[in-house]
């Protein structure tokens, strides 16, 4: 019989993580049965987008006072030992302080609640995405059913306090830990002891190339320059708009277009209007999938300012519809684009630097094209999804 595989997300569906989507749809296609779970439902924007994985996704919450006691009542009857060591791990495994303390008793609640599902799916691995709370919760959860458990590691934040204070701790708990970049995995090296290295290798995000649009060629418009991501400090759109306003006053006529929101908005517009930029610079807001990648794929360059990040699948969507990048040369951004060859590279928060780069962009057309044709057959070649979720398949075919 086939073992069934869950996945457990924080937040299933997210229109930032299509490509948790991509790599489960790519899993079942190869023949692997996986189920899906999340801790929390996902927007009202996230229901109408993502119906199919919404209505075969398991939610914890929200949640019922009386599914909360049924579950718990339960647990303690069928197995008060097991019960009662996962809620010892549950108070171990957190970051100091009393609201860590509380919020360790919410994920044994939910993990509790998660383990009866799991069971009645007949589950046998348990796959996480992030090292975040979600993945406190799945580790509880079969720690506490005797499941074999895995996770997929991300970016820095991961790495970070407080995540990376318990990231030694799951890794020595997991079966094998995915890495998207090789930078992400030294990261993840560096909180565990070298007798569990052997659990982290690399395993790329991937690209459903067949499903990508056209490539709309640039027009005789002022050239379009965008940039994607959430409206948060550490993705330096007040830098981008610094280096982008020099950019205007060299005399190069473009357009800037910024597609994400968040809690930086109200500084971002307000930098807009300082800079006297209100006439050049769009902001899209959120928008789905389908529409950010057309709105990549009329523009002349795409842009990424970060001061943090792990491996960007904006920045490979971009590069498969042929779209010039510019990156910051940080995490594992140059495993992806090898300077001056799949894009260009500047000096993180080096703002002098991020103009330069794209000035010279906008008027060299041969480096354009030059880059755009190096970029897509990298992707091609490396992260394409049925290339890219190999070494998982091989993992889940091994468990089976």
């Amino acid at each position: 019989m086939t073992k069934c595989i869950g996945y457990l997300i924080s937040q299933y569906p997210a229109t930032s993580h299509t490509f948790i989507q991509r790599e489960i749809e790519e899993l079942r296609a190869r023949g692997i049965d996986v189920k899906t779970f999340s801790v929390r439902a996902p927007t009202m924007d996230e229901y109408n987008v993502c119906d199919r994985a919404v209505q075969e996704t398991f939610y914890i919450l929200p949640v019922t006072v009386a599914t909360v006691l049924g579950a718990h009542g339960s647990a303690i009857c069928a197995r008060p030992l097991a019960y009662f060591r996962t809620a010892r791990l549950a108070l171990k495994h957190r970051a100091p302080g009393v609201r860590a303390f509380l919020w360790a008793l919410f994920h044994f609640a939910e993990s509790v609640i998660l383990a009866r599902e799991l069971r009645r799916s007949r589950i046998q691995h348990l796959h996480n995405h992030f090292a975040n709370s979600g993945a406190n919760v799945g580790l509880l959860a079969t720690a506490f059913l005797g499941l074999p458990w895995s996770l997929t590691l991300h970016g820095v934040s991961e790495t970070d306090y407080p995540a990376g204070l318990l990231l030694g701790q799951k890794i020595e708990a997991a079966q094998f830990v995915a890495c998207a970049s090789h930078f992400g995995r030294a990261q993840a090296m560096r909180t565990t002891c070298p007798e569990h290295w052997h659990k982290l290798s690399v395993v790329r995000c991937g690209l459903k190339l067949a499903a990508m649009p056209c490539r709309v060629p640039p027009s005789n418009a002022p050239p379009r320059v965008i940039c994607v991501g959430r409206l948060s400090p550490e993705k330096g759109h007040l830098g981008l708009l610094e280096a982008f306003a020099r950019v205007v006053g060299e005399g190069i006529e473009a357009q800037l277009v910024l597609v994400g929101d968040g809690r930086e908005r109200p500084r971002i517009e307000q930098k807009i209007g300082e800079l006297g930029l209100r006439q050049c610079v769009a902001l899209k807001g959120r928008l789905d999938e389908e529409s950010t990648l057309a709105e990549i794929a009329i523009s002349d360059l795409l842009v990424l300012p970060s001061f943090m990040e792990g491996l960007p699948v904006v920045l490979m969507e971009a590069m498969a519809l042929r779209v010039p990048v510019i990156a910051p040369r940080l995490a594992g951004i140059p495993e992806l684009v090898v300077d001056e060859k799949e894009g260009l590279l500047f000096r993180p928060a080096d703002w002098n630097d991020l103009f330069e780069k794209i000035t010279r962009l906008l008027r060299d057309e041969q480096i354009r094209r030059d880059v755009a044709m190096a970029a897509r057959a990298k992707v091609e070649a490396e992260f394409e999804i049925g290339s890219a979720v190999r070494p998982l398949l091989a993992y889940f075919q091994h468990l089976v």
